[in-house]
């Protein structure tokens, strides 16, 4: 499919290298797990620069890791090439991939989430390297095309191909978009922890005018369904919020209003944190179903580890740096969903996630504030100052 040409509306021609940057990789239909040529761009310039690139395809998967320099600390920016389907492309102001200035704004998948963060690194590094030829520790860019899909053969892969080798990244900073109201606004210094269970409670299918010769699994199941969405887990602590349960999906039937169902499957989520663990978790889970008497079956998804940066190099640096550019004295946060940090911090990483506002990401017209990707670039750029220099 041929890659459609940029619109300039409402903006000189005349473009930042970041804002150039970004809308060549919206312009890539990169929707995950595909690439689409993505990294290519960024391998390209990464080379010009004196980073060893390593491509690393596990499954339908790409990535690459690129380094420049041998020794320690290592400094690593992290984030994702891919971006979640666009949704109806008839409800899009412009075409999703059809990189749009509007007002200041840039419209297009992944604009926010987060090409608009990967072109700032990119460029950040371009006018740091020059000004610091001689600078301490290594450098290094890990990226992926798995982070919005099921995350098996991304960064999670990279990290035990790099542990292999004793490969160790001291700081790594994450280029989700983490702002709230205004760039830099809000950090993530940690995330919460997700594990999902799929329960199916059986029973016996009958027909409805003969309850008693059957056992209905929704009725059965029902009260022990109610206590767990009330039950307290845990207060959380001075940096989670305590953990919450939600029911995402109940099935059972078989579409005829006549039939008791057979089987009802649910799927929950747990949200923890550091508080707690998840064996506990699962624990107290099958301890209630077997105390209301259920026959179920139970499968169990943990799909990452709760994880707290606390305050040190990386996080003042981050601080500094936003300070600097933008006079806000940032909010470090834990709230929001999971991250590719989950997969580097229990390798000793401090990790932050600092990248564009999240008000549009995932949406149609998801946008984000040229501005603030020239800004966002400035403020990797006296990161990378702060800790290398």
């Amino acid at each position: 499919m041929p890659i459609p040409t940029p619109a300039y509306c409402g903006r000189d021609s005349s473009m930042s290298a970041t804002i150039d940057l970004a809308m060549d990789l919206i312009r890539r239909r990169s929707v995950t797990p595909q690439d689409c040529g993505c990294q290519d761009l960024m391998i390209e310039r990464l080379q010009a620069l004196g980073f060893v690139v390593e491509r690393l395809r596990f499954g339908d998967v790409d990535n690459f890791w690129a380094r420049k320099g041998r020794v320690a600390p290592l400094l690593a920016f992290a984030g994702h090439t891919d971006v979640v389907p666009t949704g109806p492309a008839e409800q899009w102001t412009s075409d999703p991939f059809t990189p749009t200035i509007r007002d200041g704004l840039l419209y297009g998948r992944g604009a926010a989430d987060m090409k608009g963060s990967l072109a700032a690194m990119v460029t950040a590094c371009e006018r740091f390297l020059p000004k610091h030829p001689d600078h301490s520790g290594s450098l290094a860019f890990l990226i992926t095309s798995d982070e919005e899909g099921p995350s098996i053969d991304g960064t999670v892969k990279v990290i035990e191909h790099l542990q292999q080798r004793r490969e160790k990244i001291d700081w790594c900073l994450v280029g989700e978009p983490s702002s709230s109201a205004q760039l830099g606004d809000c950090i993530k210094n940690g995330r919460r922890g997700s594990l999902s269970g799929a329960l199916t409670v059986h029973g016996r299918q009958g027909h409805v005018a003969y309850p008693h010769l059957a056992d209905n699994p929704v009725h059965r199941a029902s009260a022990a369904l109610a206590e767990l969405c009330a039950i307290r887990w845990d207060t959380g602590n001075e940096f989670f919020p305590p953990t919450t349960f939600q029911i995402s999906n109940l099935h059972a039937g078989t579409g005829a209003e006549n039939v008791i169902p057979g089987d009802l499957e649910v799927c929950f989520n747990l949200r923890y944190s550091t508080a707690t663990d998840d064996q506990r978790l699962r624990a107290r889970v099958h301890e209630l179903l077997d105390r209301h008497g259920l026959r179920y079956d139970l499968r169990w998804r943990l799909s990452g580890q709760p994880f707290l940066t606390a305050r040190g190099e990386l996080v003042e640096a981050v601080r500094a740096a936003i300070r600097t550019h933008t006079g806000i004295d940032t909010e470090l946060s834990t709230a929001g969903g999971t991250s590719d940090g989950r997969f580097i911090a229990p390798t000793g990483a401090q990790v932050v996630e600092l990248g564009p506002l999240n008000a549009s990401i995932h949406q149609v017209d998801e946008c984000v504030a040229c501005d603030d990707l020239d800004r966002l670039s400035l403020i990797y750029e006296d990161v990378l100052a702060h800790l290398l220099a």
